[in-house]
């Protein structure tokens, strides 16, 4: 899988996929991530990638000729499947949505700045936006760090173990049960004794039951979706 970030401030991008599981997608070539500095595509000498709004108020707007630029010399490779713009009215991100992500070969993520990107382009390029929280941040980089990671690890192959990520918490529409590892002991704080059993069937109807107590507790929109 391809994913291309256009961003202005790539130098922040520069960390997230150098290590754990994102550099191990990548050293297997199940990954590749390019990161493209738009100021390379500026306009003029300055390379300006963002101007004054029209009809006044603060904030300055990202210009359509140097995002288009970026996106011309991308697709010299190949059509994306999808060009995402990281936005805070876009939908609300999601593991389904990171599921449906997932299957595609190529995405191109747009990190915003300042006010954001001229409409024009929300009209007639993007084909889908996302917003990662109900806040705002400066730049649409971390949300771009997110999405690849929560995309990246379902990649086949990227886990060690591949089961790993069908259990994880929102997958089955909740949220994961409690886990516990050694020692069965730990100055009186004791596992439960069921998972101590050896039981298969009484863990998975005890996970079950505390995956689904866990959500009525700290989710409980997720059980009314």
């Amino acid at each position: 899988m391809k994913i291309d970030i256009i961003s202005a401030v790539p130098e922040l991008l520069e960390s997230p996929f150098e290590h754990s599981i994102m550099k191990r997608a990548a050293e297997k070539s199940l990954l590749h991530v390019a990161v493209h500095d738009l100021r390379k595509y500026g306009i003029g000498k300055h390379h300006k990638i963002d101007d004054y709004q029209y009809g006044g108020g603060a904030g300055m707007v990202m210009c359509i000729e140097p995002i288009l630029k970026c996106i011309d010399f991308i697709v010299s490779d190949g059509q994306p499947d999808e060009i995402i713009y990281l936005t805070p009215d876009g939908e609300m991100y999601n593991q389904h949505m990171a599921n449906q992500l997932s299957l595609k070969n190529h995405i191109v993520l747009i990190c915003g700045h300042y006010k954001g990107i001229d409409e024009r382009l929300r009209e007639h390029l993007v084909t889908k936006e996302i917003s990662i929280g109900s806040y705002v941040l400066s730049g649409g980089e971390l949300a771009a760090a997110v999405l690849v990671d929560s995309i990246g690890r379902l990649l086949p192959g990227v886990l060690n173990d591949e089961t790993s990520a069908l259990f994880d918490s929102f997958q089955d529409g909740m949220l994961a049960p409690p886990v516990y590892t050694r020692p069965a002991n730990y100055n009186g704080w004791k596992v439960p004794e069921v998972l101590l059993s050896g039981n298969d069937a009484k863990i998975e109807a005890w996970r079950e039951e505390q995956a689904l107590q866990r959500t009525r507790e700290r989710r409980p929109d997720l059980l009314s979706d």
